[in-house]
């Protein structure tokens, strides 16, 4: 399997652990806010980085290193991913995955083949087709879409893996109404995360000049759904 970066050392992807974070080409949205746009546009004029060079580099390292966080991208897309986390795994090392939430059936097959320890899934707006396709800049079947991100939400919810919801607040594309809609889907759950989004290197470069909003922004949410979850994160 190929990756398209690399970072060596991050305290802020899984909670408590000291990962290195593998970025996958490649993704099935065209969120106009995300900051990843070469990742999405463009990965085959990315330089590869071989599965040879994560694993040597974190079992050099293996002291330091818990595990391996793996974004995009989207990495279900990749049918290599099961087996390339399986050879993490063997090593002894921790997996986090990242996911739009679109292939339940690999999640589905990764949690019953004990794959993964730590999931993270974005939950782009409220689950109604119209403001979904809004948001992730997307044609086509948007029922299908939809049912397999609420097939992907079931599997994680009752999955007995650590995991994560996360929402990115973009001005002018979600209102705090859309974050409490989401909170009523998702009520239950153990983690929502809500965190602002990056104006840089966007998809469509007007989201470069958006305001990122004053942390004080986001404490109402914070007050106002910590009885919805067992945690509630804000990242501003």
């Amino acid at each position: 399997m190929k990756f398209k970066g690399f970072n060596k050392s991050s305290l802020i992807e899984y909670p408590e652990k000291i990962v290195s974070v593998v970025f996958t080409g490649g993704c099935n949205f065209r969120c106009p806010f995300c900051h990843n746009k070469d990742l999405v546009l463009n990965p085959d004029k990315i330089p590869d980085i071989t599965e040879k060079e994560i694993i040597d580099y974190i079992e050099k390292k293996r002291k330091w290193i818990d595990g391996i966080a793996i974004t995009g991208g989207e990495p279900t897309l990749h049918k290599e991913l099961p087996a390339f986390i399986k050879r993490i795994k063997d090593k002894g090392f921790l997996v986090e995955l990242e996911t739009n939430g679109t292939n339940p059936e690999m999640i589905k097959q990764l949690i019953d083949d004990n794959l993964v320890d730590y999931l993270a899934m974005d939950i782009k707006a409220p689950l109604e087709e119209k403001k979904y396709y809004q948001v992730i800049g997307k044609s086509g079947d948007k029922k299908k879409i939809l049912d397999n991100i609420k097939k992907t939400i079931n599997i994680i919810q009752k999955s007995g893996v650590d995991y994560e919801f996360r929402t990115t607040f973009v001005p002018g594309l979600l209102t705090k109404e859309d974050i409490y809609a989401i909170a009523e889907q998702l009520k239950g759950s153990k983690r929502y995360v809500i965190q602002k989004f990056l104006p840089n290197n966007n998809i469509d470069p007007e989201y470069e000049k958006k305001d990122t909003l004053k942390p004080g922004f986001f404490e109402e949410f914070k007050e106002k759904l910590k009885d919805y979850f067992d945690e509630i994160i804000i990242k501003a």
